[in-house]
């Protein structure tokens, strides 16, 4: 069977993996002249936080997410599990409860138990909260490793052609466009997000740091080597420009108040995209004819696209689940 991917982002390199897992004969063609060169998952923030999303986001998410802590580890390398650990200022106290009161699988902690998993903040903070069986990744380099994990397993990715679903070739088409698939995909809006890449020596973080603030949400995620990603804003909008003013300035706020030392640190990227959403902030995996549809992951684009991968591989090969679980075992191994 042969089977054309349209995007190289996230949802689309997850569901091509699965594809290919199943033996299926896979070629991607991505827009974009390189890898992530159009991708909003480019500049994710590549969190496996199932019960901290669950704050602010549907049971499903975290239902679904929690397949992404063992499809991730297992497809590519550079998954990191060390929890996430969540904060507030004194004057905030009452946001950790409210976060506290949605949430689940956490320990709460005080300020020794935080400076023992992050001793860069010990003093900062009098309690917190620590979810221990989260996950993060590097969202760039994950991406890249699905790209050659695809090609070894003997599928194609082709840059630059920008094909709509009636172009593409195959016995079966998967549309993973994202929000430039919005013309084929009903009630699709875009939210737009700003990220910042900052690097300094005078920090180190173990795992992802959230600061809850009742007008910010905001996310430190370590990539290593002094490098940070700060992020994130969630904007009703579609356009595609470059992060504003007020935005920036948000998230140096909000990181000078996680840290003072953030204040010195050195802005290595600004980036803002358009994640594709649905009026429930919830992906949708639809099939029509040959063309299956895969959209809306929002905000939980590396959460969420596990789970859609295998959907999109059901939806095209038309079997259940148990049946291919060997195939793709085996291919897997």
């Amino acid at each position: 069977m042969r089977v054309t991917v349209l995007g190289a982002g996230v949802a689309g390199l997850t569901a091509a993996e699965e594809l290919a897992l199943l033996g299926v004969s896979v070629t991607v063609l991505e827009r974009g002249d390189r890898l992530g060169a159009l991708a909003c998952s480019w500049s994710a923030g590549g969190m496996l936080a199932p019960w901290c999303e669950r704050e602010s986001a549907d049971e499903a998410v975290l239902r679904d997410g929690r397949t992404a802590l063992d499809w991730w580890p297992e497809a590519v390398d550079g998954v990191t599990q060390a929890g996430t650990l969540v904060v507030a200022p004194a004057r905030d106290h009452a946001e950790l409860a409210r976060f506290a009161r949605r949430t689940e699988a956490f320990e709460t902690v005080d300020a020794e138990a935080i400076a023992a998993l992050e001793p860069d903040l010990a003093g900062r903070f009098r309690s917190g909260l620590f979810f221990p069986r989260e996950a993060h990744l590097d969202p760039r380099a994950a991406l890249a490793g699905l790209a050659a994990r695809l090609v070894a397993l003997g599928g194609e990715i082709r840059y630059g052609v920008a094909a709509t679903a009636d172009e593409a070739e195959g016995d079966a088409v998967v549309d993973a466009r994202g929000f430039a698939a919005r013309e084929a995909v009903p009630d699709l809006r875009g939210v737009r997000g700003e990220m910042l890449v900052v690097r300094t020596t005078e920090i180190a973080f173990a795992r992802p740091v959230r600061l809850l603030h009742p007008r910010i949400p905001f996310y430190v995620v370590p990539r290593g080597d002094g490098v940070f990603m700060l992020g994130a804003t969630m904007l009703e909008s579609a356009e595609r420009r470059g992060p504003v003013v007020r935005s920036v300035a948000d998230l140096l706020n909000a990181a000078f108040a996680l840290h003072p030392a953030f204040g010195e640190a050195e802005i290595l990227e600004t980036r803002a995209d358009v994640r594709p959403a649905f009026p429930d902030n919830l992906p949708r995996v639809e099939s029509r004819g040959r063309v299956t549809y895969v959209n809306g992951l929002y905000r939980h684009g590396f959460l969420l696209s596990p789970t859609c991968a295998r959907a999109v591989a059901e939806a095209v090969l038309g079997q259940t689940g148990s049946g291919h679980e060997a195939d793709r075992e085996r291919r897997r191994a």
